[in-house]
This record gives C-alpha cells, structure tokens and sequence, in this order.
C-alpha cells in the first residue's frame, strides 16, 4: 500500500468521525435516561399522600378498637345475671 494512500485513509475516517461525533453524542444525551425535577416532585407528593393515608388507617384503627370494646362490653352485660329484687 502506498504511503499516499494510508494518509489519505486516515484523514477521511478522522474527517468522518470529527463530523458524525456531534451526531453520536447528541443521540446519546437522547438514550441517557435523566432525572428530571417533576418525577423528583411526584415521588415527594407521592411520599405526602402515603404519610396522609397511614394516619388515616391509625385513626381508623383507633375506631375499631373502641368499636370492639363496646361490643364487649354490652356481651358481658348480657351475660350477667339479672339482679335478685327483680
């Protein structure tokens, strides 16, 4: 191979890739994923609402608490005997 030749292999793959390098980074900066700021937001309006719902489901619990005890306690005064002056 002729030396005239080599050179000019080199200077067009180097003129190929200086001119398709700003194409292959822009199509790279398209398949890199981001983080953008609204998912950020949603994740902590998301995280808001979770705290909201757990604190809903305390006070419900709470509710049924007092719920079964009252129930328990009309049982037990069912079961009681009536008193004797009756």
């Amino acid at each position: 191979m002729p030396p005239e030749v080599f050179f000019l292999t080199i200077i067009l793959f180097g003129g190929a890739v200086w001119l398709l390098r700003p194409l292959v980074i822009a199509l790279a900066d398209r398949a890199r994923p981001h983080n953008t700021p609204p998912i950020q937001g949603l994740n902590e309006e998301v995280v808001q609402e979770l705290q909201s719902m757990r604190q809903d489901m305390a006070e419900l619990a709470e509710r049924v608490d007092f719920a079964e005890r009252l129930l328990a306690k009309q049982r037990e005064a069912s079961h009681l005997p009536l008193p004797e002056g009756r």
